[in-house]
């Protein structure tokens, strides 16, 4: 048996970070669904940049859509939107079969807007409604300025996947403000299932780290982080607050590992894969982790729900000079910049090879 399946029916849901024109129109995602258990998707403007940038598969549809007036991010929406809404089509049976809680993909708001709380609750309605689909999550930064927009969203009824969180602290803040807005939708009398998941990105905790610890710590600032916030997962979804909600129909929040891939060539290629095996969660892999793990990988040990030596594993750090809530601070700002980057180069791609098109 695969490794992918052994994990599957451990559990935990296994996602492709991953979405271009080729994988869909080659048959490799429906191969991906059928024999690697993919049962959803991730994307990002990243992504996009490459695939439009690296191939001529959307030449036709950038065609169309200048004849159709549509330019800069009104165009890549509709060109994603094009795509996403093929695969949530293909990951419909698995969402069906599991009542909802899988056989998602993901589609993020601009990212300039991750400090701009009204434009991103906006944009999110937006996109929702023209998706036209119900298993497509919109991805929300949780940033100081996104939380409030998670809390309208959900209260809106727009699935979110939160993005851009790396701690536990981070993770406690983006739940409640979920479960505001489930709480919010319970007193209103409307139905509270809006379903939601949390990405944690952990790798990139060991590569802000590399270089600047002892040898025995490398390659274990993320592995003890998501361990820490899996206790705190565990905590929330066995309090008296969330059992209320489950009370009134409510489903819970998924945790989400995201940033999966080993970014140390020395390090294990299914290093996290490997080691954040855990029942009721999602691991979003890049397509080469995916492929190694299914190729010559196997699930560790299940997630202790007590975290295990998360505490004594991050006290190691702190004694050897890192500041983890500090540095969360700092991989969450990282990270805004980063995606608005990808974002602006993304817009540049398309800008240009609009050009080209016309000159041809």
């Amino acid at each position: 048996m695969k490794a992918t399946q052994l994990l599957h029916d451990l559990g935990q849901s296994i996602w492709l970070d991953n979405i271009t024109r080729a994988l869909l129109e080659s048959g490799t995602l429906r191969r991906y669904i059928d024999d690697l258990s993919v049962t959803g998707l991730t994307s990002n403007p990243t992504i996009f940049d490459h695939a439009i940038k690296d191939s001529s598969d959307y030449d036709s549809s950038l065609t169309e859509l200048m004849k159709a007036g549509k330019s800069g991010e009104e165009l890549f929406l509709e060109l994603a939107l094009e795509d996403l809404t093929r695969a949530a089509d293909m990951l419909r049976p698995v969402h069906e079969l599991t009542n909802g809680m899988d056989g998602w993909v993901s589609l993020e708001v601009s990212p300039l807007l991750a400090f701009e709380t009204g434009r991103t609750l906006a944009s999110a309605k937006y996109l929702h409604a023209r998706a036209g689909r119900p298993n497509l999550f919109i991805k929300i930064p949780g940033t100081r300025e996104g939380l409030p927009a998670i809390e309208e969203a959900t209260f809106a009824g727009v699935p979110v996947n939160v993005t851009l969180l790396f701690s536990r602290e981070q993770y406690k803040s983006a739940s409640d403000a979920y479960l505001r807005g489930i709480e919010r939708r319970i007193a209103a009398g409307l139905n509270p299932d809006v379903r939601s998941v949390a990405s944690i990105f952990v790798s990139r905790w060991d590569a802000a780290a590399s270089g600047k610890v002892p040898e025995a710590l490398r390659n274990r600032l993320g592995i003890a982080v998501a361990m820490c916030t899996y206790k705190a997962y565990y905590d929330l979804l066995g309090s008296q607050r969330w059992q209320r909600s489950f009370n009134f129909g409510a489903r819970p929040q998924r945790l989400l590992w995201a940033s999966t891939g080993t970014k140390d060539p020395n390090a294990s290629d299914v290093l996290y894969v490997r080691a954040l095996a855990a029942p009721f969660t999602i691991n979003t892999m890049p397509e080469p982790t995916l492929k190694a793990f299914a190729d010559h990988g196997e699930p560790g040990e299940v997630l202790p729900a007590d975290g295990g030596d998360c505490e004594e594993v991050l006290r190691e750090f702190a004694r050897a000079g890192i500041d983890v809530d500090d540095l969360a601070g700092q991989l969450q700002d990282e990270g805004a910049r980063a995606f608005s980057k990808s974002w602006n180069d993304l817009m540049a791609v398309i800008a240009a090879r609009c050009t080209a098109l016309k000159a041809s």
